[in-house]
């Protein structure tokens, strides 16, 4: 039986979970309404069906340019001023997008949605806020507390849409309007954190390492490659997985019905991914995500019927959780404090980096590749192999290499 002793660092990394968990729940659930009804707005105002979708990608797009910039700030000036800022940039977003949706204008409602990105790439920083306090023995059950709280605002979300989204003769008028809302308590949530602001190097410290030295340590590598590979991978299937099961046949409400037990696959495994990590060890809790990502798309191959979806984007959930939360815990344990903005900032613009080509790649495959629906989805989980050989083949590099490497 595991027992670890809460020291005075713990106990104030502990309140500041609760804070990020907190945060997470209220001001984190924007996300899933931003990518429930950011391709359903895209389609009311884009002059072309085809670019339907685009708002959802250049909110990815948009946490892409603000993960470097926002961790460079956070370093600065700190985590809660640059959560804040975050908010406020949610806020103004979401007012953006509220006016394009009032005057109709396509241009103005994606200048809304990337600029909400901000937030987005705010919301990837707060795993790593978590650890900020806490001690060694802590860090990786923190990581995964806090990504447990994004199973409340995949609920939260949804109901949030439900109940605003014809509140106002405009549709999804006032769920913009509520999302300014949401940024707002967000702002007084994460006032309570207690977290200090990085001591800047002294002027006689050994000078830090520059980004291209960071990538070139082996651990640093190989993590970034293996979380963005989970996140990818993660977003190609889930983004193409409701035109897929409405397009072999089944009903809108099965496809919302796979949706969500995915969403809940994703978050519901953080209760113990860090118990599991803090037994086994990141690697080997990374390498088991990179399998069951695998077994997911087997099962996908394998057939279109609803079990097969329900099983391959369930095992899809569980598979990124473990990749991704993994892979975050052996980030986390690769850099010095003074390293950290630099490093996350990174490793954030890289993966979201990869995440934006996987969102425009999904429907490009699915619908764009020729032949039948079932055709396109069987091309969509076949292109996950090469990734994941990747990802694979950099996990056991690392393992091979010796440990005073």
């Amino acid at each position: 039986m595991e027992s670890i002793v809460a020291t005075p660092d713990d106990r104030r990394a502990r309140r500041n979970v609760v804070i990020l968990v907190a945060a997470q729940a209220v001001v984190g659930a924007q996300l899933p309404v931003m990518f429930i009804i950011g391709g359903l707005a895209g389609t009311m105002l884009a002059p072309n069906p085809c670019w339907a979708t685009l708002p959802i990608s250049l909110i990815v797009l948009g946490s892409m340019l603000a993960a470097t910039p926002l961790a460079s700030f956070m370093q600065a000036y700190g985590r809660r001023a640059g959560f804040w800022v975050a908010c406020v940039a949610g806020a103004v977003g979401a007012a953006i997008a509220a006016y394009g949706l009032m005057a109709g204008s396509f241009a103005i409602f994606l200048l809304g949605s990337l600029l909400s990105g901000v937030y987005m790439s705010a919301n990837g920083f707060y795993r790593f806020a978590a650890t900020d306090t806490a001690s060694a023995e802590f860090r990786p059950k923190a990581i995964s507390y806090v990504m447990a709280g994004g199973l409340l605002s995949a609920v939260f979300g949804p109901q949030l849409v439900s109940v605003t989204s014809d509140a106002m003769p405009i549709t999804f008028l006032a769920t913009y309007l509520a999302v300014i809302g949401l940024n707002i308590a967000g702002m007084v949530i994460l006032g309570f954190l207690d977290i200090p602001t990085p001591a800047k190097p002294r002027t006689d410290a050994a000078p830090t390492r520059s980004r291209r030295e960071l990538l070139r340590t082996p651990v640093i590598a190989v993590a970034v490659i293996c979380g963005t590979v989970s996140y990818a991978l993660m977003n190609l299937v889930m983004t193409s997985t409701p035109l897929a099961v409405v397009g072999c046949g089944f009903d809108t409400s099965d496809a919302a019905n796979i949706v969500s037990a995915h969403v809940l696959a994703m978050y519901a495994p953080s209760f113990v991914t860090g118990h599991l990590i803090a037994r086994f060890g990141a690697r080997n809790i990374v390498a088991l995500g990179l399998a069951i990502l695998a077994a997911s798309g087997g099962v996908a191959l394998s057939g279109v019927e609803l079990e097969q979806f329900y099983i391959a984007l369930i095992l899809l959930g569980v598979g990124w959780n473990f990749g991704f939360i993994g892979a975050t815990s052996m980030l986390t344990a690769s850099h010095d404090p003074a390293e950290r903005g630099r490093v996350q900032g990174m490793n954030d613009m890289i993966v979201f980096g990869g995440v934006f080509v996987a969102s425009l790649s999904s429907g490009a495959l699915l619908n764009c590749s020729g032949g039948t629906t079932e055709t396109g989805w069987q091309l969509v989980n076949i292109s996950m192999v090469p990734f994941l050989v990747l990802a694979g083949a950099a996990l056991i590099w690392l393992s091979l290499r010796p440990k005073e490497a």
